[in-house]
């Protein structure tokens, strides 16, 4: 079989003249012969050849009569004189210009020059997203961009892929729809996109695979970049037979012949997956033997359930099934694309359009071409295809940004932390100290002088070695230590409970960075605020209970002279008065010390209570500095990605639920868990 090539002629179908090719719709002005007759090549393999008149009619082109002269005049006029064919005068846009090689006298084959027709045809204009699906794509291209440092790329290569697809669709053709017919071996899409075209494009037969690569087929002009992208070389780009009709019916369908999915070339499915990655929607082609085939339902069908409304599942070949095994195949079929999840566009619902036809008889070529132009001059397939993608997106990313329970610190966390500082760094045993030191500092001013004679002597007697005090300061040290440690480990595991794997493990690592050097900082505060500077203020009622201790004293040594003097003869006898004045001395000192105790309880307390309450102080905001503030910017940082996903996924408010509660506040939102699921 011989082949049929073509490139770009860019040529407008409402200029064409009458005396079109009748196969394959383009003009025939190339290989005259002496009769003025064109040789046909695919007819040629039949053994016989259409013979065409030549062109009369109007049109760009149309002065190349029989008297027009040679094939040099011809070239001249219709422009082929331009460099690569185009005229100089006007631009091109995507169309054909078949390369006709017709047999010689001498059974050779010739190659013919080309020629190129201006199209005047008003550019394409650009696709336009709708409201809700640019917020959407603006809300994951924020997304990607705040997980950078995250995610790992593997992780965000979907979600930007989807982002790089939407932009580089948006800024082609949105008057035009891609649609890609895809299928396994022997199911006939080469058939059904001949059927389509109404003309024979795509080669067909028992050979296995047939189609090599993909080809294009547009209905109308202004697709060509649609078709760049797809990476279909000119040659592979055809025009489908002139018909009015036809051209109402499916103006601005842009048709694609996929190889087999299944083919035995690494290649052809190659080229199956990258182009159904681009294409605005999918004619998904089965036969009556293959339609349950577990590599296109696991492999395709079940992964874009999502995309269900931009696909079309065609059963052909229903010729091949007698009386109501048509009915029958065609329910079964319904069911398994039911257990894939993809919605039936039934009822009026959207979902994915199931039919069944015979591409080799035209039983349902008609009712498909309805579909398909109802679904063409919608011109939304592209926006919807997006939405799909993104949304598939968003499910595989939904393990990695939804928690399903509250995470994050709560403030009975917070104050635990804080508690578990305090006590490394001592605050408890500080504030005790503090209070002991006031009360003394108390005794020593209001106690007798005897009781703080005997205690002076005691400390004298009994002095402090040291080796028992540095290894408890050792041993205190490495406790402490190991208290704050746990402390840092237990605010982590809380902040990260609930949270997705990779979220939570950023909340950890800031706990850990932030733990470097804490125990040091720590220590410091303990020397600096631990211990007050200097002595404790005293009460005002200080110097009156120092006055009366001092008369106790002296009613003491003033009674203890007196006797003394009565006892060596100095004066005269009289033990009553010496003796009560020794009494109520003895016993007013511990009198008045009892009462400054019960007076000094107070204030002592509350000077011990102040020492701790600063020391908590310093070494919580030590704590929130270096641990709780990165750790609450981790959860800012995932609170703020997930409002991002949720706009991905298209949930506009908050409706309860599971949420994060940070540093500063709580938020609540739905998860999308079962569309995940």
């Amino acid at each position: 079989m011989t082949a049929v090539t073509a490139v770009k002629d860019h040529m407008d179908h409402a200029d064409q003249p009458e005396e079109d090719d009748p196969v394959t719709g383009r003009r025939n002005d190339r290989e005259k012969g002496p009769d003025g007759e064109v040789g046909r090549k695919e007819k040629r393999e039949k053994g016989d050849s259409t013979r065409v008149p030549a062109e009369t009619g109007s049109g760009p082109g149309s002065d190349r009569g029989s008297g027009s002269g040679s094939d040099r005049d011809r070239d001249r006029d219709s422009g082929s004189g331009s460099e690569d064919g185009v005229d100089s005068a006007g631009g091109w846009d995507d169309g054909l210009i078949a390369r006709r090689v017709s047999a010689t006298a001498e059974g050779q084959a010739k190659p013919v020059q080309e020629f190129a027709v201006e199209n005047r045809s008003p550019a394409a204009n650009s696709l336009v997203y709708d409201g809700p699906l640019r917020s959407r794509l603006d809300a994951l291209r924020e997304l990607v961009g705040l997980s950078r440092t995250r995610l790992d790329s593997r992780t965000l290569y979907e979600a930007g892929q989807v982002l790089d697809e939407a932009t580089a669709r948006r800024r082609l053709s949105g008057q035009h729809t891609v649609v890609a017919i895809a299928g396994a071996t022997g199911s006939g899409k080469s058939q059904l996109f001949n059927a389509l075209a109404g003309v024979a494009i795509s080669e067909t037969g028992v050979r296995r695979p047939t189609t090599a690569a993909p080809i294009a087929c547009s209905w109308s002009d202004g697709a060509a970049g649609l078709i760049d992208r797809l990476g279909i070389p000119g040659r592979l780009r055809r025009r489908p037979l002139q018909s009015a009709e036809a051209e109402a019916q499916l103006r601005g369908l842009v048709l694609v012949d996929l190889p087999d999915h299944d083919s035995a070339a690494v290649q052809h499915r190659e080229h199956v997956d990258r182009i159904l990655g681009l294409v605005d929607a999918v004619i998904w082609v089965v036969d009556p033997e293959k339609y349950a085939d577990a590599v296109l339902h696991e492999r395709y069908l079940r992964p874009m359930a999502g995309h269900a409304e931009v696909t079309f599942v065609v059963l052909n070949q229903v010729d091949r099934l007698p009386g109501e095994a048509a009915d029958q195949v065609l329910d079964d079929l319904r069911r398994l694309l039911d257990e894939d999840g993809i919605a039936l566009g039934e009822y009026g619902e959207r979902g994915a359009s199931v039919l069944a036809l015979s591409a080799l008889t035209g039983e349902g070529i008609g009712e498909l071409r309805e579909v398909l132009g109802h679904f063409v001059a919608e011109r939304g397939a592209a926006a919807r295809r997006i939405s799909a993608d993104v949304h598939a997106a968003a499910v595989r990313l939904w393990p990695v940004y939804a928690n399903r329970r509250q995470a994050g610190l709560s403030e009975e966390a917070r104050d635990e932390f804080a508690d578990r500082l305090a006590d490394a760094v001592g605050a408890t045993a500080a504030g005790e100290a503090a209070e002991r030191a006031w009360r003394r500092n108390a005794n020593r001013a209001c106690g007798t002088p005897w009781l703080r004679l005997w205690r002076w002597h005691q400390d004298r007697r009994d002095p402090p070695t040291g080796r028992l005090a540095v290894q408890t300061h050792a041993d205190e040290e490495a406790t402490a230590r190991q208290r704050v440690e746990q402390a840092v480990r237990t605010v982590a595991e809380q902040a990260s409970d609930g949270l997705p794997g990779p979220w939570g493990q950023a909340v950890r690592e800031a706990a850990v960075r932030g733990s470097q050097g804490l125990c040091e900082a720590l220590d410091e505060l303990a020397v600096r605020a631990g211990t007050p500077a200097g002595r404790p203020p005293r009460p005002g009622w200080w110097p009156v209970a120092v006055l009366a201790q001092a008369s106790m004293t002296v009613l003491q040594v003033l009674g203890g002279l007196w006797l003394l003097a009565q006892i060596i003869g100095f004066m005269s006898p009289n033990l009553g008065v010496p003796s009560l004045l020794m009494i109520v001395g003895i016993v007013g000192g511990p009198g008045v010390e009892w009462a400054c105790k019960l007076a000094a309880s107070g204030p002592a307390r509350r000077y011990g209570a102040d020492a701790e309450r600063g020391l908590r102080e310093a070494a919580s905001g030590c704590g929130r500095a270096r641990v709780l503030d990165p750790v609450a910017a981790e959860l800012l940082r995932y609170r703020e990605v997930r409002e991002q996903f949720l706009r991905v996924t298209g949930v506009t408010g908050v409706t309860g639920g599971t949420g994060v509660t940070g540093a500063t506040g709580v938020t609540g939102a739905t998860e999308v868990g079962a569309s995940a699921g």
